[in-house]
């Protein structure tokens, strides 16, 4: 019948269709029985990239009273200005020279002008202005050193390093080098800032005549300023010629009183910066010691109030040798501390100086240094201040007679007091006229 109806032709023709149909089945059946596709899944959550922070920058700004070169006072300052910016790359340094109390105010908007965020005069007579413009720029922190007023502002901060700390132990030193008995200092014109310091090199040169059993005179001549080359060098000598003195040091910012001390052969004793190490002035032939003042540890501190923010930071920094800060080349120094020659501590003794002093005042510095360094001992806490009879009559606080203890040893004194009241020189400091 197949054949019949199909023929030849016609079977090649069914079994085609056949095979069609049976394929075709199978792909239905195997498309019926396979697993349905998963679903696809539902579009990731796009979270925000959390933006980037930047560092917030800013810039410090240092109105100098003096010029710079030639300076140790400036000279600290300038170079602490540098080194805060060299260990924070997000904060600028710019500055001004030789800025008087009338400038001072015109400089510091004209530095804000220019993006300054911390504006300091290195110099109370021409930082204390500064406070006038404190209110008019809130978000600027305005500083200035302390010589004796403490006035203050949310913004206007001041600061002054604890130098009678590395003073004593320099004292110390210079008491045990004088042969004559006689140590001079060219100083500047009485003040409080002064007479502190002045206060804390003459207690050690006093705790090394104990120690060592001798008699030794400080005696102190004012200049009228505190850079006036001609006439530090005429006093210099004025010192050695008719006072026998053969230590030298001073309360002066230029150098002509150690240009004398190396003419004449006498030790001098370095302030405010490593003078040999730092400028190069002279050598370790003639500079027994120096005291090194790092003003970037206070500095910092008002940086780091500033970036942060701070818009109470402390008003009032007064820091000594317990307090340090790290440089950029991981350096940790204190506020202040002996250096000379790029040398620290009892290495920073002249090698000459060193065998002329004896081992129990090399023992002593030492040893007090270290508990300074601790916040564990302070030579104003330990002796007793009794008044000379000069110095310098403040506003309802006049000169305390001669003879008076004002300050019993074993006390410390508030900071207020040491950074204002602090008005007359220690008995047994010969003041010259």
């Amino acid at each position: 019948m197949k054949s019949k109806l199909f023929g030849e032709k016609g079977t090649t023709l069914f079994r085609a269709v056949v095979v069609s149909v049976v394929l075709a089945a199978v792909v239905m059946g195997s498309t019926a029985c396979a697993p349905a596709p998963p679903a696809p899944a539902p579009p990731a959550e796009v979270v925000p990239e959390a933006p980037k922070e930047v560092a917030k920058e800013a810039t410090l700004a240092i109105e100098h009273f003096s010029i710079i070169e030639g300076t140790t006072w400036s000279g600290a300052h300038h170079r602490a200005g540098k080194r805060i910016a060299e260990k924070y790359p997000n904060v600028k340094y710019v500055y001004r020279e030789e800025v008087g109390p009338d400038a001072a105010v015109p400089y510091a908007e004209e530095l804000i002008a220019e993006g300054a965020d911390i504006v300091v005069g290195n110099a109370e007579f021409m930082g204390l202005p500064l406070k006038d413009i404190a209110d008019k720029y809130p978000d600027v922190y305005f500083g200035s050193i302390i010589a004796s007023d403490l006035t203050t502002k949310k913004n206007f901060i001041r600061l002054f390093p604890r130098q009678y700390q590395a003073l004593y132990l320099e004292g110390l030193i210079a008491g045990a080098l004088t042969k004559t008995g006689n140590i001079g200092i060219v100083s500047a014109f009485p003040c409080v800032q002064v007479i502190r310091r002045q206060a804390g090199f003459y207690l050690g040169v006093q705790d090394a005549a104990k120690l060592l059993g001798k008699e030794i005179k400080v005696y102190v001549k004012y200049v009228g300023d505190w850079y006036l080359p001609t006439e530090e060098r005429d006093i210099a000598k004025t010192l050695i010629s008719q006072y026998n003195v053969d230590v030298l040091t001073q309360q002066t910012d230029s150098g002509s009183p150690l240009d004398v001390a190396q003419e004449e052969g006498i030790w001098f004793v370095g302030k405010d910066m490593d003078i040999v190490g730092f400028y190069g002035w002279s050598s370790t032939d003639t500079v027994a010691v120096s005291f090194d003042t790092r003003w970037e540890v206070l500095y910092e501190r008002m940086v780091q109030d500033w970036l942060a923010g701070n818009k109470n930071p402390e008003t009032v920094l007064y820091l000594g040798m317990e307090s340090t800060m790290t440089l950029a080349d991981g350096t940790v120094e204190s506020t202040v501390d002996i250096m000379n020659n790029n040398k620290v501590g009892i290495e920073a003794i002249s090698p000459k100086a060193l065998p002329l002093i004896p081992q129990e005042i090399v023992d002593l510095v030492k040893q007090r240094r270290d508990q300074m360094m601790k916040g564990e001992w302070d030579p104003f806490a330990e002796h007793e201040f009794v008044s000379n009879g000069t110095g310098l009559a403040l506003e309802n606080l006049p000169i305390p007679a001669a003879g008076t203890v004002v300050k019993p040893a074993g006390e410390m004194p508030s900071n207020e007091w040491l950074l204002s009241k602090f008005n007359f020189d220690l008995e047994g400091t010969v003041i010259l006229e």
